[in-house]
């Protein structure tokens, strides 16, 4: 068995290297809770995984060596009340080591467990989100598609009567040269009794003039 200067020695460096180990998982862990916008920040997890071994691996060794100092202070008479002192002393930091390791775990923890709370709440608002956008721009697509509709029909609308318009005006046109057509046919049919009337008045006369021409010859061949 190991003599106590040579327990108490390694005891003391692994109760300092325990202290610096345990200083950098806490650090290590903030980051991992509160991760910067680091490069660093990337290996924390891995990181912080390595201390929490190296840490257990620490206590078992303290463990271990306030054991074999628990073991010389079984005989108090052959130490001094100063090295007595010094074991309990050991035991005390060793306890107060372990109970630091144990809330610093439970802390990470909790704030890893709401940390992934609040990641799974982000994640569900996200896609709620998503999900709403999806739908308003659906909806937005609709309604767009309704307006080129509309659109559309009202271009057709619009067409349509534009043709009846010109339809229209082709029918008054229409209507009017008829309209004139009628207007100048009594004219016409005026123009023609006319010539009729002339026609007959100058077969009278002609008749006459035949007449008295050839009362006229036969009158002078009897005389």
């Amino acid at each position: 068995m190991l003599n106590y200067d040579e327990l108490h020695r390694q005891c003391r460096t692994l109760e300092n290297l325990f202290d610096a180990k345990l200083t950098s998982y806490a650090q290590v862990a903030s980051n991992i809770v509160h991760p910067p916008h680091d490069l660093e920040a990337a290996h924390s997890a891995e990181r912080w995984n390595d201390l929490e071994a190296e840490l257990d691996d620490l206590s078992l060794k303290l463990q271990e060596i306030n054991d074999q100092l628990a073991t010389l202070a079984g005989n108090p008479e052959l130490l001094s009340p100063s090295i007595l002192r010094a074991i309990q002393r050991h035991r005390e930091l060793q306890q107060d080591h372990l109970r630091e390791l144990r809330r610093t775990k439970a802390n990470v923890q909790t704030a890893l467990d709401q940390a992934n709370l609040l990641s799974g709440v982000r994640n569900d608002i996200d896609a709620y989100k998503s999900s709403a956008a999806d739908s308003l721009l659906a909806e937005r697509g609709r309604i767009d598609s309704s307006h080129r509709m509309t659109d559309d029909m009202l271009q057709q609308a619009y067409e349509t009567r534009s043709e009846f318009s010109r339809q229209r005006s082709s029918l008054t046109s229409i209507q009017g040269r008829m309209l004139h057509v009628i207007n100048t046919m009594p004219g016409i049919n005026n123009l023609v009794s006319m010539i009729k009337s002339r026609r007959r008045r100058d077969s009278i006369i002609l008749g006459v003039v035949i007449g008295v021409g050839f009362i006229i010859i036969l009158s002078y061949i009897w005389n």
